[in-house]
């Protein structure tokens, strides 16, 4: 069982980027150029190792290696969008690693991809790249290539030795589980179980008890062996259940209008245990968007119109409209998920003034782009 954290620092500690990893600050697929580069990464790096697993690390800054990290990305979908994009596409997941140095909110990005043997290539256009290309990594860049080439596996063993250096043991889970209860949430009650007498999941939160069943807010959930975190957030709450050989996660999304709000089930997170020492997690988006009278939202809509364009003319706005903004991001959502196909555009306009004025205001943008990429790629 690979201990992600040390699989992270061993790559990095591997002179710089070459044919099987790359590093990132961060990756943007909020934007057709961002989703472009990421599956040129993606397809070069698959290409590039026929025969092992490549990796991108996100959060850490390419000059000096600094890890900075990235905020919490649980977009279980993310295989979707490489199927949609890529011929021969490899197995992709997106790992949220722990750093304790890093504030609460940040981890570290581990992208891994699992290659099929096949060359992969864009299956159609994306931004300036066309469909069918093919792309293979040169040293540390990843650059188009010829159809008719040849690969070859050449970083099999030094692959083979940065994860087999990375590999756990008792006293990174035990150190892990300490640090976890005692440390980074000696705030909040907190709790662990083992499954199959080798996982540890450890899972920190605000309980309520509603109608017999609990319910947490500011969640902390984390797979210790692997230094993984499986979820968190600030806002959202979500239930938790387990036997001895799952652990389930349904998560919920407080939406509504008008003071008017109700919690809705969003996505389900399923982790499985088995006995030969290995795990397979799966989701199910469950969210069934909420309905709402089209009078009503026409209204929201062009009064959300206007302080994004008082925004962009730096028009101060009245005590009213402030109180507004801060459920702008939410009801652009809404807006959304009810038809108004523009809404999502007008939201991303509004993205660098919501990030200048921060606090809750950008908390929920971030939010509400999160639930949006789940119901895309679903």
């Amino acid at each position: 069982m690979i201990n992600k954290r040390l699989l992270v620092k061993n790559l990095l500690a591997h002179n710089d980027e070459s044919s099987f990893y790359d590093k990132k600050r961060k990756i943007d697929l909020g934007s057709k150029e961002g989703k472009a580069k990421f599956l040129k990464h993606i397809c070069a790096l698959s290409n590039s190792n026929p025969a092992n697993n490549s990796y991108i690390v996100v959060g850490v800054e390419d000059e000096n290696n600094e890890i900075r990290g990235v905020d919490f990305f649980d977009d279980s979908k993310i295989q979707n969008l490489v199927n949609a994009y890529l011929s021969n596409p490899p197995l992709i997941s997106y790992e949220n690693i722990m750093f304790p140095h890093l504030a609460d909110d940040k981890v570290v990005g581990l992208v891994t991809i699992r290659p099929t043997g096949e060359i992969t290539s864009l299956r159609k256009n994306i931004w300036k790249y066309w469909g069918g290309s093919i792309f293979l990594r040169d040293g540390s860049i990843s650059m188009p290539k010829d159809f008719d080439i040849e690969i070859k596996d050449v970083n099999s063993e030094i692959v083979k030795a940065i994860e087999n250096k990375a590999m756990n043991n008792i006293e990174h889970t035990l150190d892990g589980v300490i640090d976890f209860l005692n440390n980074r949430h000696n705030d909040l009650p907190s709790d662990y179980k083992v499954f199959k007498e080798q996982f540890v999941v450890c899972w920190a939160g605000i309980p309520k008890q509603i109608k017999g069943n609990t319910y947490y807010s500011r969640v902390d959930i984390e797979l210790i062996n692997e230094q993984v975190r499986l979820f968190y957030s600030a806002l959202d709450e979500i239930s938790i259940e387990h036997t001895d050989d799952h652990f389930k996660i349904l998560e919920y999304v407080n939406l509504g209008l008008n003071q008017q709000f109700k919690y809705y089930p969003l996505e389900e997170v399923t982790i499985e245990f088995r006995e030969n020492g290995s795990y397979i997690m799966n989701s199910e988006l469950v969210f069934e968007p909420p309905r709402f009278n089209k009078k009503t939202l026409y209204h929201i809509y062009n009064a959300n119109n206007s302080l994004v364009e008082k925004l962009m003319k730096n028009i101060p706005l009245h005590p009213s409209e402030e109180k507004d903004l801060t459920q702008l991001p939410e009801t652009y959502l809404i807006c959304y998920l009810n038809d108004f196909g523009d809404a999502i555009d007008k939201l991303m306009e509004s993205q660098p003034f919501l990030k200048q004025i921060g606090g809750n205001v950008y908390q929920s943008f971030k939010e509400s782009q999160r639930i949006l990429r789940k119901v895309k790629y679903s």
